[in-house]
C-alpha cells in the first residue's frame, strides 16, 4: 500500500494525479480507480497497476 497526496483531480474529466509521499513520483489516477471520492490535497493510500502508459494508481482511499 502506497501513501500519497492528490496533486489534482478534475471531477468533470474523471482523472487526476497522485504524488507518492516516499518516492515523489506522480501517478495517473482515473475515476474508475477510486474507492473514496477525492479532491486536491487529500492524503490517500493506493495500489499501483500497470496501465497503457505506465503505472496507474488504483484502489485509492482517503488516508
Amino acid at each position: 500500500m502506497n501513501q500519497g497526496k492528490v496533486k489534482f483531480f478534475n471531477e468533470s474529466k474523471g482523472y487526476g494525479f497522485i504524488k507518492d509521499t516516499e518516492t515523489e513520483k506522480e501517478y495517473f489516477v482515473h475515476v474508475s480507480g477510486l474507492i473514496d471520492e477525492v479532491k486536491d490535497d487529500d492524503d490517500v493510500t493506493f495500489e499501483l497497476s500497470e496501465g497503457r502508459k505506465g503505472l496507474n494508481a488504483v484502489d485509492v482511499r482517503l488516508a
